[in-house]
């Protein structure tokens, strides 16, 4: 299914839409590369509360892990919006087979 056939039908309501969840907290995660930001942050509250900012670093620390788990329990919602709105993505995130649609077959009137 093409990108544009699939927001056609996404938006008809034609469209069924699984998201893998465990895979799209990974795709989401790698992509945005998640891992190189929150590494060097609390590499860098470790090291203020090594200083005596303990209460500071702890706060830093908090923060990055905060972050983390909004991404990670965002992933599904955004890969949705995301897929919907940009081409490229949409067939990553098919080729990854974190998102998979069903174009559901509407029944004939009259029959």
């Amino acid at each position: 299914m093409t990108h544009a056939e699939f927001v056609a039908a996404y938006q008809a309501g034609r469209a069924k839409v699984s998201i893998d969840r465990d895979a799209a907290k990974r795709f989401v995660a790698g992509r945005g590369l998640l891992p190189l930001l929150l590494l060097p942050v609390l590499g860098i509250s470790v090291a203020i509360a090594l200083i005596g900012h303990f209460i500071v670093g702890a706060i830093v620390f908090a923060l990055a892990i905060g972050l983390r788990y909004l991404v990670r329990s965002s992933a599904q919602g955004f890969v949705l919006q995301r897929a919907l709105q940009d081409e490229r993505f949409y067939l990553e995130a098919v080729a990854a087979r974190v998102l998979r649609v069903e174009e559901e077959v509407q029944p004939l009137q009259g029959a």
